[in-house]
């Protein structure tokens, strides 16, 4: 029976890892741009650099995918190594990130891709899973099977300081924005089928932390599993004062909560001011 070969996970720069476990993948950067100025995002730009552009800054910023070539030298560094590699990408349904990966791996046989479905840090919880079993030694086709099997049950949600930036970016109608605009509501949402649902509203960052904690406990949360906490802009504030109103959440349950700052590119379609929980739901039938 031959070796099983070690995996390489790769990701793409949308992907909010907790700080210990960045430096075990590789990363594809999209790109950033402020009117004709590109940046790599993760390289080029800082995510608190890319914050302080974006609250000072009249034009909002474009995103693109990672183009075949980027992924492709990612893929040949893996092949050097004599590993295999499984990529784990931002939605399909949100950019063409996934599809720019599949095209680099048709001539790389030891390369596997996934769409998770999800995004920043639900990417992540996939993405940390997947690291996991990599470093417990499953075989990539088993792998590749657990992720496809295991990111149905992410979850993610999300409270917004506004929806403009989603509209503005082309992922929210004008309409479901508007409705989220007025008398201070935060609009709470998740990702479902790859696309982003606006759950509910709640007036002011407390009722909008509440709603964040009832919705948590519908689905029930796999605490054997990662959980990750995220934020946008150049402070950590509202992510401090949700911790303090869910603490009955995690206590107990985790040893440590995790948090990343959320990336440039959902940045730009999140606004600063973001607080997003993912996690994996439990079996509430078992």
């Amino acid at each position: 029976m031959s070796e099983t070969k070690k995996i390489q996970i790769i990701v793409d720069s949308t992907t909010d890892l907790a700080q210990q476990y960045a430096g075990q993948v590789l990363t594809a950067p999209l790109i950033v741009s402020f009117g004709d100025t590109q940046y790599q995002d993760g390289i080029d730009l800082t995510r608190n650099a890319f914050y302080e552009k974006l609250e000072s800054e009249d034009i909002l910023p474009k995103t693109s995918q990672p183009s075949p070539a980027v992924f492709e030298n990612l893929y040949r560094q893996v092949r050097e190594k004599g590993m295999d590699g499984i990529v784990i990408t931002i939605s399909s349904e949100l950019s063409g990130t996934y599809q720019s990966a599949c095209l680099a791996a048709q001539d790389y046989p030891e390369i596997s891709v996934v769409d998770s479905k999800n995004v920043a840090v639900g990417t992540g919880i996939l993405a940390q899973y997947a690291i996991e079993c990599a470093n417990a030694g499953m075989p990539r086709q088993q792998l590749v099977e657990e992720l496809e099997r295991k990111k149905e049950d992410i979850c993610l949600v999300a409270m917004l300081d506004t929806l403009e930036y989603l509209m503005k970016g082309g992922r929210l109608s004008r309409t479901a924005a508007f409705a989220g605009g007025l008398l201070n509501i935060k609009p709470v949402i998740t990702i479902k089928d790859g696309a982003v649902v606006v759950l509910g509203k709640a007036r002011g960052i407390k009722k909008a932390n509440n709603l964040l904690v009832e919705l948590i406990m519908q689905n029930g949360v796999e605490y054997s599993m990662p959980v990750l906490l995220g934020y946008s802009g150049t402070s950590d504030v509202l992510l401090q004062n949700y911790i303090a109103d869910s603490s009955s959440l995690w206590e107990g349950h985790l040893e440590r909560l995790d948090s990343s700052q959320i990336c440039s590119v959902i940045g730009t379609h999140a606004g600063p001011g973001a607080v997003a929980v993912a996690f994996f739901k439990s079996d509430k039938d078992n």
